[in-house]
């Protein structure tokens, strides 16, 4: 491993830690404002927004300034919009603040570029896997520290402490940032280009194999991002669960990931290759999304979102990494700026939706529908399985 590789992981395992802590609060913080499901579930989509548009600006700016000044930045940045969260007077505010927050941690091409800096091609995969375990640390420690943390009254005081904590997570990380990490590589002074999504759109459009992938990807990742913002009102309405509880149950989610980064998806690829596992993940997907309801127990609760975690980890590198092995260099930037465009608008539309879904069909309808849908996306999965298997014994 490069020497300059683990300072940038921990800045991410510090920077996810903060923000993975508000995720459990945000359904019952929400509720005290009023919030019903669908302004709930607009929390979590608001985020989504606002990483939208820092993934494309910070990624261009960090070839301006560098990446350990980009990263400084946003960090000290998402650390005064946490603040600003705690004190938000209105629902409203707070989901213009979310807008905020998410833009100034919309860094994950930032950590990419770095990592491509530091990492030759035929190490990325496994420098990749090294940065998704400091992800899923970082995802599991956050809640916990937010259940810990939380006040037991529903009300605004109750939220403060963990909010602003997150705050302090984002602010340590931005000192560690200038005092730790270095560039590897000086910046260009020239900004990447913008992805031309047209031509991407074309190109996508001609490949059967690209085609289905980004339908994988983004309607999987649209069903796991609407399944976490409902499970913290499906959970309190099932089984009485307040931010405490569901802090703990959120560690589930980052162990699910953490092992599958871990352990399971190196040697899952190098049996059956990429298009199966995505198949497999996928199936884990239903499967947790379909069982929740039909099983509903705390104990259930929690393996499942574990289940759910691991199938997602599984799944989407995989539908990834066969989608980058397919794509010619010329388009790489292009194609990969649609997807991780494509999986936004799933992640801002997706939600909201499922929070009307939860408010007006009943709290159980979300996870059918959801399991639904990755059924349908499995059908799309498995006639995937041989154009990929074609590919890769096509390819010289």
């Amino acid at each position: 491993m490069d020497r300059r590789l683990p300072p940038l992981l921990v800045a991410v395992f510090v920077n996810i830690a903060g923000f993975s802590l508000i995720l459990p609060l945000l359904p019952f913080y929400g509720q005290v404002f009023g919030a019903g499901p669908f302004e709930i579930a607009l929390l979590f989509a608001a985020y989504s927004l606002g990483n939208v548009f820092g993934e494309i600006h910070w990624g261009r700016q960090s070839d301006l300034w560098g990446r350990r000044k980009v990263f400084a930045v946003t960090t000290v940045c998402a650390a005064l919009s946490y603040v600003a969260f705690a004190y938000a007077p209105t629902l409203w505010a707070a989901i213009a603040i979310r807008v905020v927050s998410g833009f100034f941690s919309g860094t994950l091409s930032v950590a990419q570029g770095f990592i491509a800096d530091v990492s030759p091609p035929e190490r990325r995969a496994r420098t990749m896997g090294y940065f998704g375990a400091g992800f899923s640390l970082g995802f599991a420690f956050g809640p916990v520290l937010g259940g810990l943390t939380v006040g037991e009254a529903a009300t605004a005081q109750s939220f403060r402490l963990p909010i602003l904590l997150a705050g302090g997570l984002a602010a340590i990380a931005s000192a560690w940032c200038i005092a730790v990490l270095r560039d590897a590589v000086a910046p260009t002074g020239q900004g990447r280009p913008l992805p031309r999504y047209s031509a991407a759109i074309m190109f996508v459009a001609a490949e059967p194999l690209l085609l289905r992938l980004f339908a994988i990807s983004v309607s999987g990742i649209a069903m796991f991002a609407s399944m976490e913002a409902i499970y913290g009102l499906w959970s309190e309405a099932n089984f009485g669960w307040s931010a405490n509880d569901l802090g703990f149950a959120f560690l589930a989610i980052g162990a699910g990931g953490l092992i599958a980064q871990l352990l399971l998806i190196g040697p899952l690829v190098a049996r059956f290759g990429e298009a199966r596992v995505i198949v497999i993940g996928l199936a884990l997907l239903a499967l947790a999304m379909v069982l929740q309801p039909v099983i509903r127990m705390p104990f259930a609760g929690v393996l499942l979102m574990g289940v759910l975690m691991t199938g997602h980890s599984l799944a989407f590198p995989s539908a990834g990494a066969l989608l980058s092995r397919n794509v010619p260099p010329d388009r790489q930037g292009s194609t990969m700026g649609l997807l991780m465009a494509s999986n936004a608008i799933g992640r801002i539309v997706a939600p909201p939706l499922f929070g009307l879904i939860y408010e007006h069909a009943g709290h159980d309808a979300p996870w059918y529908v959801g399991a639904a849908t990755i059924a349908g996306v499995m059908w799309i999965a498995w006639r995937a399985v041989p154009l990929g298997e074609r590919k890769v014994s096509a390819a010289p």
